[in-house]
């Protein structure tokens, strides 16, 4: 039976990419998208979600209506950064077709829930956003802590510096309370972090490849993602192309041996200045039972032929 794959996105340009990764992956089932708040309002993300599936030729996901701001927090606004690095549709300003579909009436908790429930060990959940909807579901179900498979996050960084303060990384930083839940909740949590997702780069000639496959969705994807190298080389022009950093995440919640982790018990520092940072629980150092991977290191080269040829054949089998 194919492992079954839940998205958690606040679809930006990298969110795009998750999607499209899993959707080329035949070993696995993206049985559904749930939405959230951080490139994007939630609206615009279910909005996203919804016209990619279908630009992609997968309307069957159905897409949850999550968390539209952090657990202590009353609303949520787009940073003007983050509007600048993803454009202001999140999609890098490239216009796609509505859906003729609609968000789902379940909330994105409640289908959390029910899909741990449903699937068990075969369920990987992949949030590549804020962790608010998977702590609001270990709040209102802890005992799913024991029942999921895997939980596989894009967010913090352990031996870097962050990316939003010197502590801090962008996902951790909108919602610190969500993920010291999920991190101290005995939940299996891998987490891909800016550790390894910012040694996996795309370039304007891998772009290029896509550009000339010719379909519609290579186009976008293609345009997509040269907003988003053009972004990098204003705010990261030492890198030399855009960080992979969603799909790297969707990448490793379908084949873990990209990466290479190291066992911990992490907290989140949710007071003072290094409000976010992602960090080794002093408190648990050394109770024998681990519960979290960090990646350290990842193996590009083979990371990066899996995204360009999975996401290039989608693309050439899309309209």
């Amino acid at each position: 039976m194919k492992k079954k794959i839940i998205l958690d996105l606040d679809t930006g340009i990298d969110d795009t990419l998750a999607i499209s990764y899993i959707l080329g992956s035949p070993e696995v089932e993206l049985i559904g998208i749930t939405s959230t708040y951080g490139n994007v309002l939630v609206d615009q993300g279910i909005r996203n979600d919804l016209a990619v599936t279908d630009l992609l030729g997968h309307p069957e996901v159905p897409v949850y209506p999550g968390e539209s701001h952090a657990l202590n927090a009353d609303s949520f606004a787009v940073s003007d950064i983050s509007a600048f690095i993803h454009g202001k549709n999140g999609i890098g300003d490239v216009n796609i077709p509505d859906s003729f579909r609609n968000a789902e009436s379940m909330n994105a908790v409640d289908f959390i829930i029910d899909s741990v429930k449903k699937y068990g060990k075969d369920l990987t959940f992949v949030p590549t956003g804020p962790e608010t909807n998977i702590a609001k579901a270990l709040q209102k179900a802890p005992e799913i802590k024991d029942e999921i498979g895997s939980i596989v996050i894009m967010g913090g960084a352990l031996t870097v510096c962050g990316n939003v303060s010197a502590t801090t990384e962008a996902n951790i930083s909108q919602d610190p309370e969500a993920c010291d839940i999920l991190f101290r909740s005995g939940a299996p949590v891998t987490m891909v972090g800016l550790d390894v997702t910012l040694q996996t780069l795309m370039t304007y000639k891998d772009s290029q490849q896509w550009r000339e496959i010719g379909t519609s969705a290579a186009t976008f994807l293609a345009d997509m993602v040269d907003y988003y190298i053009k972004a990098y080389e204003t705010t990261s022009p030492h890198l030399g192309g855009c960080g992979l950093h969603d799909p790297l995440a969707a990448a490793v919640a379908v084949d873990p041996t990209l990466v290479t982790t190291l066992d911990m018990n992490m907290k989140v520092d949710t007071e003072g200045e290094i409000r976010g940072r992602t960090i080794g629980d002093n408190e648990r150092l050394n109770d024998p039972h681990k519960t979290i991977k960090v990646a350290v290191g990842v193996d590009k080269e083979r990371f990066l032929n899996e995204f360009m040829t999975r996401i290039g054949n989608l693309a050439a089998s899309a309209k």
